[in-house]
């Protein structure tokens, strides 16, 4: 490498020479000269729809999801007037905001702060306070009503509203849920009048999780929220009034960032930055692929030349290309500028190739990976290559190949497949098909906070990329409860007993292949069944039939049973642990005692048979009856079972044992041990090898099989052998003593905190916190901490209480307890007597020995003791109290005048006074509800639910939980840190339990995937990229093939990593070994901001671009938006044509010019219901609260998924009125889209009571669905998916199949024709098929166009047409799924569109649609075709003709493959169908063909015609209704004789001559010339003379204008 390097300067050095001679040589003369001079650039910017958002709000914003400290301490920063009132450039302006924000926060966090901040990626949080700003305007009284308020409920038009030149307007208001307030005075009146108006708490203002609440707020207090922007005149004054008020506890103020369009004159020097300018967005990749024109599907219409935009930025010249670094020759040859500028560009344009002979191909890969290593800046050159690689391949193909890298590779290549990319932060492995710019910085910025956090907990940074890398222990879904006891009786033993003396004992047998359903017999005890019921209950007496018929047939199952009495445990629960005394015979206890007898006097299986014989005693049927078993019936049972074998009468012994108490305490003891474990709950249950399950046959069969893989992986691994006790293993490496399931269960709610801002901030509760721990280990270090938050005034709180300081008496070595005692206002004094004496006890004396039984003590006296009733009353409580507190002092060794002496201070008032710090933490930073009571173990917080005894056992099962799962390898990795700089007096056993509990605490809200990969396995000394820093706590691994579409976005992304925070990264090059065709034939950009976004002369935003410099002149070229997932973006500046474009039609225009724009974001989600499949069909709506269906959805069947259209703001997701809500329940979701990653959400629906059976989806409900449609029951707005889904642009409001009479005398039903095009030669072809159409029919029209691909130009003509013509349209989309395989070419993206989504793009109330290729004229009238009856089938399509002879070597539909798989059907031409949308949807056709999709797509060879192949392929079934053949017409195929008769004909491509498309279309269509005339001819009336759209298109009173974007349609449009 280093000889490498120096052979590059020496070309730097010789470089002016090299290029003079060159220049002088010829390149300036002749036609080279010309070819550089005409060099031509392509350009393309993306922008949000929603209005400019101001930068200085957006930073706010960013520094709150930091800390929410750090948002009030920026306010505080900015809310000066003059602040900034140096900077007079948008540049000075973003510069001075950072350096604020750099005095905030450290190092890398300020980096990424920068980065985010030119990223734009707050805007849309900002979007969603002017959403809000809106709603508080129009829903409330306005006192001195400021004038009218304007815009739509989406935050897009909120402009004049509220501007300060509207009458009496205002840019900053309060709105107290009432009355909105818009000056000082007033707010000044509210708060003087707070203390005597009672607050009624329906009329607040509802508060956010993302809200920005003034800290400290009195959580009880009224609520008041201040929309304002800092900076502005209003705000410094209402905004210190407001927090002045909220320190007094007067009331909850919460800040909304929001700056009124208008108010932008009325703001300090930099508050309005950004808010005048589009947010020109970033963070997506460009692509110009090398188009292949086998048929020349070019237009030939002369462009218009159009309003020129800014002059693009030049490129970066310190990018080297072909060997040359440019800004290093300009800076010694400055003279020479033009001509090393020509220079370069010849050396851009002149080598591009989109092909290579084969054995230059051979080892490209491996050159490839040789060039990038070798490079002095690997990340650069790789991003230069496959951004550029079209110019760069051949130069590429000519390296010598160095062999130690091309054998590195080729033996990495043996563990990882070539081509493979993968890519793990600090060890996580990445989904890097998701990954976008985005999502990356999220995680990033998730990784370096907590590294922040453990900086401040002066943690050295090797321990904290220790724990940041550490793999978490698996979260393994089995949870086994430890039940090894004498109380387990069992039935039979495999190992021991005669019956199984004849199986085999060789434990490898279980690795053998079986008979689906065959058990496998074994002479080992691997499957325990424990079953744990109360014999006197009905499903005990079943468990026990069940148990012993199983037995009986020989099932291979070890049997034991755990048996309890549920009256015994219901005393236990209500006496508070203890064992009662004997009060009347309890008959469960009864039954086990006699069990007990007989197996310990008989034999176990004669104690199994009594226990049978209790319920045929009574019974005697196989019925099971509820009915409570009497003394009697278990005494004759006993009887009958004993007297064969019984030594003496079976009624003696029953006296005996009844006189002797004989087994009563072994009896009670085993209700205890159910107890302790906590399986009471679920009445009946069977333990498999400590799982839990239900106890009835089949649950026990499903429980073994689902136990045999784990136990035959063990086997296969050597962990399991033929001496290994089983049962042993299993539960000795990770079980519980206890089971609770709304601790452990899958439904569980888990909910974490970090705990980590609330210890740091100022005056914190952790500062004066004392912890109580079990005695003899106040010196150790506790991994866990336990915080209780206990409402001493309920039963729940006090009994919490109780169990936890018994759970610290028995004993524990790994926790501690932390106790935060609060009380509600107005309790009684005794109360807050037990609370003062609690709390100064604790922080007292929480180290002394016998601490806990003094509390313990206390807390007992106290619960007996019953509430006084009056203050005569209570004073003699207090006198009884404090005596009971002396004496109880002088038992437990505390000093008895410490309490005398607090008495005499203690006063009732003062105790609640001192909670306002502890209220905070607890309803304000935790969100706990007031009044409940909860445990906060390392960051876990769980909640108490009334009715739901909680236990000491189930604290420690907390304690062992949250140790196992979250904090024993954090806390190893602590114990072992030497921390620098500290004072060791410091380094107590608190300074440790502190550490493990912040750590672990953050750690939990951590979000990562939990998949890794060992990448430490690959060779990485030749071909690998590795960039150490020691100092950094994110480490990137990655194994990347530069050549290909993964590679081009990870390249800048890996750039940009590094440029901002240097991360230590190891990328392993995998190229493909041995290609056989160019791995990319495209350029690419990567757009990403930096600081000259901002203008350095004014005060505009302009943003970031992708800038393609000397693109090939002559090659036809066609632009890809590569977005991230969530984002749905359309072209809306675009003189040229964008699929094809060929830059030497530029003529003068030097750069092409393209401006797209995020149309809205994804809301997408899966719907799932509990145990069945997912609920096909179910339709949800998503609104606000005022207008709750503003837009529509319908669940697929595909993973129950769905998508959404919207743009930011808060929205409620709910069930559509009609079928859905009937039969469903699912409470309305609040929804807040705040971000550009959009949001995925999972829900889980039910079916209501009564309705289980009923099927959504069926035919009869689907044959009536018109007739549902217009009952008001279906809401009429019921699923307008076209218009909101997804899309948007409609020409009218009428239903789509309705029958109408119109004013241009088209009449009948409407026929609905759905198209696709892509580029201006289809979009032309498209116009004259919409005019050939028309011309053929006097019905009324609707066409349906997929809007992704549509031109600026055709969407500006289309409503013009409509009107002209008198037809309808509506544009509508689908985003393609994450989860179904992705097309990567243009053209087979848009013919997946054809047919994969037919059942979710258009809405519920279209009966039908006929499919029409842009391409095709039509010669009759389309509704005879949709009129004709397809015969129950959902799809109808024309089979190819075969009359055409010449072309009978292409038609390989009559042989190999297809000729088998067809079985004499026809195979279809996809040009023209129609699909019956109401049988489509019914037969769930569309969820089998993106099964069929799923399955075919991932083999390149296959589906070479996508949207041909998959309906023929998939025919047998979803049946295809094949057309009479004149309904589809086309030379290629066809020939002449049978085109007199054609009702369409189209444009095929023919394989064999390879006509171009406008050629063939003039020859063969006579009057095709003419449409194309017209078409041409309206196209340039409109565009030529601007015209302005038209206010309808239909009957007035029932269309509107699509580009209006005030009206009430547009809004559902556009969410």
């Amino acid at each position: 490498m280093a000889a490498a390097r120096g052979a590059r300067s020496g070309v730097s050095a010789a470089a002016a020479v090299l290029v003079s001679v060159l220049l002088v040589g010829g390149l300036a003369s002749g036609g080279a000269g010309a070819e550089i001079r005409r060099q031509k650039n392509v350009q393309v910017a993306l922008r949000a729809k929603w209005a400019g958002t101001p930068l200085l709000l957006e930073a706010s914003e960013l520094l709150s999801k930091e800390r929410k400290d750090l948002f009030w301490d920026f306010v505080n920063h900015w809310k000066e007037l003059d602040k900034g009132s140096e900077c007079l450039t948008a540049k000075c302006c973003a510069q001075k905001i950072v350096e604020d924000a750099r005095t905030l926060l450290n190092e890398p966090l300020s980096s990424i702060f920068e980065f985010s901040l030119t990223l734009r990626s707050a805007s849309p949080r900002l979007v969603l306070y002017r959403q809000l700003a809106e709603e508080s305007l129009s829903s409330v009284s306005i006192k001195d009503s400021p004038g009218q308020i304007s815009g739509h409920g989406t935050g897009e038009n909120f402009d004049e509203a509220v501007g300060p030149n509207s009458s009496g307007g205002t840019c900053c208001w309060v709105d107290t849920g009432n009355v909105l307030l818009f000056n000082s005075a007033d707010l000044h009146e509210w708060l003087e009048g707070l203390g005597k108006l009672a607050v009624d708490s329906t009329e607040q203002p509802e508060l956010f999780d993302f809200d920005h609440v003034y800290p400290r707020a009195n959580i009880t207090a009224p609520v008041a929220i201040f929309y304002g922007a800092v900076g502005t005149k209003c705000f410094k004054e209402l905004h210190v009034q407001l927090a002045e008020a909220s320190k007094q506890g007067k009331v909850r103020y919460a800040l909304r960032p929001v700056l009124p369009s208008g108010c932008q004159a009325t703001s300090s020097f930099c508050g309005s930055i950004g808010a005048l300018d589009a947010v020109t967005l970033s963070g997506y990749g460009v692509e110009l692929a090398l188009k292949n024109m086998e048929y020349k599907a070019m237009d030939d219409t002369a462009i218009k030349k159009g309003v020129p935009l800014e002059d693009p930025k030049t490129e970066d010249l310190s990018q080297e290309v072909r060997g040359f670094i440019f800004s290093k020759i300009l800076e010694r040859k400055p003279e020479l500028n033009a001509e090393i500028m020509a220079f370069r560009d010849y050396l851009l344009s002149s080598t591009v190739s989109d092909t290579l002979e084969v054995w230059e191909l051979k080892d490209l890969g491996h050159q490839t990976a040789q060039r990038i290593v070798q490079a002095s800046d690997p990340l650069q050159s790789m991003q230069e290559i496959n951004q550029n690689f079209p110019s760069i391949v051949s130069s590429l193909s000519r390296m010598k190949l160095d062999n130690s890298i091309k054998d590195e590779i080729i033996a990495n290549q043996r563990m990882v497949p070539p081509g493979k990319s993968l890519m793990a932060l600090n060890g996580a492995l990445i989904n890097i098909e998701d990954l976008d710019l985005y999502l990356l910085m999220d995680m990033v910025h998730g990784e370096l906070s907590l590294a922040d956090q453990f900086a401040r907990l002066k943690l050295p940074q090797s321990a904290a990329r220790k724990i940041l890398s550490a793999p978490p222990p698996a979260e393994s879904n089995s949870f086994r409860v430890d039940f090894r006891s004498s109380h387990v009786h069992y039935l039979n033993n495999l190992e021991e007993d005669d019956m199984y003396r004849r199986w085999r004992s060789n434990i490898q047998e279980l690795l053998m292949p079986v008979f689906p359903g065959q058990m496998r017999y074994i002479r080992k005890n691997l499957f325990h069944a424990v079953y744990v019921f109360d014999p006197a209950s009905a499903c005990g007496a079943e468990t026990i039939d069940m148990v012993l018929s199983l037995y009986q047939d020989n099932v291979p199952i070890r049997f034991g049973i755990v048996m309890y009495s549920s009256r015994l445990i219901n005393v236990i629960e209500e006496s508070d642990g203890s064992l009662p005394l004997n009060d009347g015979e309890d008959t469960s206890i009864l039954i086990t005692r006699l069990f007990l007898y007989i197996k310990e006097t008989y034999s176990t299986q004669l104690a199994f048979e009594f226990l049978s014989n209790i319920h045929k005693s009574r019974n005697g049927e196989d019925y099971y009856s509820e009915d409570l078993i009497e003394a009697h019936h278990v005494e004759g049972a006993f009887v009958d079972s004993l007297l064969s074998s019984a030594k003496s009468h079976p009624q003696d012994v029953l006296l005996k044992l009844q006189k002797d108490n004989m087994y009563k305490e072994e009896a009670e003891q085993s209700s205890r041990f159910v107890h302790k474990l906590g399986l009471y709950k679920l009445q009946c249950c069977l333990l498999m090898n400590g799982l839990v399950h239900e106890s009835n046959e089949d649950a026990t069969m499903n429980a073994m099989n689902d136990e045999l893989p784990r136990i035959q992986e063990q086997v296969y691994y050597g962990h399991i052998q033929s001496h290994t006790d089983v049962l042993e293993k299993f539960l000795s490496e990770s079980s519980y003593k206890r089971y609770n399931p709304s601790i452990t269960g899958k439904s569980a709610v888990k909910k974490f905190v970090s705990l980590f801002a609330s210890y740091h901030q100022e005056d914190s509760v952790f500062n004066d916190m004392k912890y109580l721990q079990s005695p003899g280990t106040a010196d150790d270090a506790k991994p866990v901490t336990h915080l209780l938050a206990i409402d001493l005034s309920s039963k729940v709180g006090t009994k919490l209480l109780h169990e936890a300081i018994s759970y610290l008496m028995d004993g524990t070595d790994r926790a501690r307890v932390g106790l935060l005692l609060y009380v509600r206002s107005g309790c009684s004094p005794p109360i807050l007597l037990l609370k003062d004496i609690f709390d100064r006890t604790i922080s007292s004396f929480s180290y002394k020995e016998k601490v806990l039984v003094f509390l313990h003590e206390l807390l007992k006296f106290y619960e007996a003791q019953p509430t006084p009733a009056s203050s005569v009353a209570g004073d003699d409580w207090t006198r009884t109290m404090m005596e009971m507190v002396y004496s109880l002092a002088a038992e437990t060794a505390l000093p008895v005048d410490d309490y005398k002496a607090w008495f005499k201070s203690f006063s009732a008032d003062t105790v609640p006074k001192g909670m306002d710090k502890l209220s905070d933490f607890l309803f304000g930073q935790l969100g706990l509800v007031f009044g409940s009571n909860a445990v906060i173990t390392n960051g876990r917080v769980f909640v108490m639910n009334e009715g739901e005894p909680f236990l000491a056992n189930d604290l420690g099962l907390l304690e062992s939980m949250e140790y196992d799962l979250r904090t024993k390898y954090i806390f190893e990795i602590i114990e072992e840190v030497e921390f620098a700089g500290l004072d060791p007096d410091d380094m107590t056993s608190q300074f440790y339990s502190d550490i493990a509990m912040l750590v672990s605490s953050s750690m939990s809200v951590r979000e990562r995937p939990s998949e890794r990969a060992h990448f430490e396995i690959l060779h990485a000394e030749h071909s690998a990229i590795k960039l150490n820093n020691e100092n950094s706590s994110i480490h990137i691994d990655a194994v990347i093939d530069p050549l290909s579409p993964t590679g081009q976005k990870l390249a800048p992304l890996l750039r940009i990593l590094w440029k901002q925070i240097q991360p230590s990264m190891r990328i392993v090059l995998n190229p493909i070994s041995s290609l056989v065709d160019l791995p990319l034939k495209n350029f690419y950009r990567f757009v990403l901001p930096s600081m000259d976004d901002f203008s350095n002369t004014d005060y505009s935003v302009h943003g970031p671009k992708a800038f393609f410099a000397n693109m090939p002149l002559s090659k036809t070229l066609t632009m890809n938006i590569d977005v991230p997932e969530p984002w749905l973006v359309e072209p809306v500046v675009a003189i040229h044509d964008l699929d094809n474009i060929l830059l030497e039609n530029l003529g003068d225009v030097r750069t092409l010019q393209a401006v797209f724009e995020l149309e809205a974001l994804l809301l997408t989600g899966h719907c799932m219901e509990k145990d069945r499949d997912p609920p096909r069909g179910l339709q949800f709506i998503l609104g606000t609260k005022q207008r709750p269906h503003m837009v529509d959805t319908l669940v697929m069947a595909n993973l129950g998924y769905w998508q959404m259209k919207v743009s930011p703001g808060v929205w409620y997701l709910q069930l559509a009125p009609g079928r859905s809500a009937d039969l469903y329940e699912l409470p309305p979701k609040l929804i807040a889209i705040d971000s550009l990653r959009g949001k995925l959400m999972h829900i889980e629906v039910q079916k209501k009571k009564g309705k289980e059976r009923e099927e959504l989806l069926n035919a009869a409900d689907d044959y009536h669905f018109q007739e549902n449609m217009d009952n008001k029951g279906w809401n009429n707005n019921i699923l307008k998916w076209a218009s909101s889904l997804i899309s948007g642009d409609t020409s009218s409001k009428n239903k789509a199949d309705k029958i109408t009479d119109r004013k241009d005398g088209r009449h009948g039903e409407t026929i609905n024709i759905f198209s696709v095009a892509s580029g201006h030669l289809y979009e032309r072809f498209l116009k004259i098929m919409i005019l050939s159409v028309l011309k053929k029919t006097q019905r009324p029209v609707k066409f349906w166009f997929i809007k992704n691909y549509l031109s600026p130009q055709f969407k500006d003509v289309i409503p013009h047409m409509a009107q002209e013509y008198g037809f309808e349209y509506e544009l509508i989309t689908y985003k393609w799924p994450t989860w179904l395989h992705k097309q990567k070419e243009k053209q087979r993206i848009i013919w997946a569109y054809k047919i994969l989504f037919l059942d979710v793009i258009f809405p519920l109330s279209l009966r039908k649609v006929i499919f029409v290729d842009a391409d095709q004229i039509v010669r009759a009238d389309m509704g005879e075709l949709y009129d004709m009856n397809l015969k129950g089938r959902p799809l109808a399509y024309t089979p190819f003709c075969d009359n055409n002879k010449d072309m009978d070597g292409y038609r390989f539909w009559k042989q190999g493959f297809w000729k088998d798989h067809l079985r004499g059907r026809p195979y279809h031409i996809s040009a023209l169908y129609v699909v019956d949308l109401a049988k489509f949807r019914q037969t769930a056709a569309g969820d089998t063909l993106r099964v069929f999709y799923e399955q075919l797509s991932k083999d390149p060879n296959s589906l070479s015609n996508l949207d041909q192949d998959l309906p023929n392929y998939a025919q047998h079934t979803v049946p295809i209704f094949s057309l009479p053949q004149e309904w589809l017409w086309c030379e290629s195929w066809c020939g002449n004789a049978t085109k007199a008769r054609a009702k369409t004909i189209d444009l095929c491509n023919n394989p064999m001559t390879k006509e171009p498309k406008l050629q063939g279309a003039r020859r063969i269509v006579p009057e095709w010339a003419g449409l194309d005339s017209e078409a041409r001819q309206f196209t340039a009336r409109i565009l030529g003379d601007n015209l302005e759209p038209p206010e309808a298109t239909s009957p007035p009173s029932e269309t509107q204008n699509p580009g209006d974007k005030d009206t009430d349609q547009n809004v559902k449009d556009e969410l």
